[in-house]
C-alpha cells in the first residue's frame, strides 16, 4: 500500500516538514534509513543511479555520495549529529552544487504498532531563499519517488 506524502513549508522559519507513514516496524524502515546497501536502491528520483563513497549512519559519522543521471552527477555530503536506531537521526545536509548551504534535518520514527511506522522529517536551511531553491529543485518529486522506491522495497526487508 502507498501512503500520502505530507509535505509542509513552513512559513515562520526557512523548514520543511514532511510526514509520511510506511507498513513496516521501526526497526526496519531505521535500518532502511541506515544501511548504505539499502539507501543506494531507493533514496532518490526513479531516473537516477546512487552510489555512496561513505555512508557511516552512526552518532559522529559522516557520508558522501552522488546522484547520477546520464552524464550528470550531483554530490551531496553531510555528518551524522545524533543516531538512535529506530528512533531518531539528526544530520546536516549538503549539495555541493550549493556548498554555502548546509541544512539540519532530523528524522524521527514513530512506532504506530501494528508494524507500522510514521516517519517525521524536518529540514530547517540556513535561509528562506536557500528553503526555496530547494524546494523549486524538484525536491517534492524526488521524495514522493524516494518513498515509493521505498514502499516496494521494505516487505522484502
Amino acid at each position: 500500500m502507498t501512503h500520502d506524502t505530507t509535505i509542509e513549508i513552513d512559513p515562520r522559519v526557512p523548514a520543511l516538514h514532511l510526514v509520511r507513514d510506511f507498513d513496516a516496524p521501526p526497526a526496519t524502515v531505521f535500518r532502511a534509513w541506515a544501511d548504505p546497501e539499502i539507501v543506494v536502491r531507493w533514496l532518490g528520483p526513479v531516473d537516477v543511479t546512487m552510489e555512496t563513497e561513505r555512508w557511516e549512519c552512526s552518532t559522529g559519522g559522516a557520508y558522501r555520495y552522488v546522484h547520477r543521471r546520464g552524464d550528470d552527477e550531483f554530490w551531496f555530503h553531510g555528518s551524522f549529529h545524533d543516531v538512535r536506531p529506530g528512533e531518531l537521526i539528526v544530520q546536516t545536509f549538503t549539495w555541493e552544487g550549493m556548498p554555502d548551504s548546509v541544512a539540519l534535518e532530523t528524522v524521527r520514527f514513530d512506532d504506530l504498532g501494528d508494524g507500522r511506522t510514521r516517519v517525521r522529517t524536518t529540514s530547517l536551511t540556513d535561509s528562506f531563499e536557500g528553503r526555496d531553491a530547494f524546494v523549486a529543485s524538484g525536491m517534492e518529486s524526488g521524495v514522493r519517488d524516494s518513498f515509493a522506491k521505498l514502499d516496494e522495497l521494505l516487505p522484502t526487508l
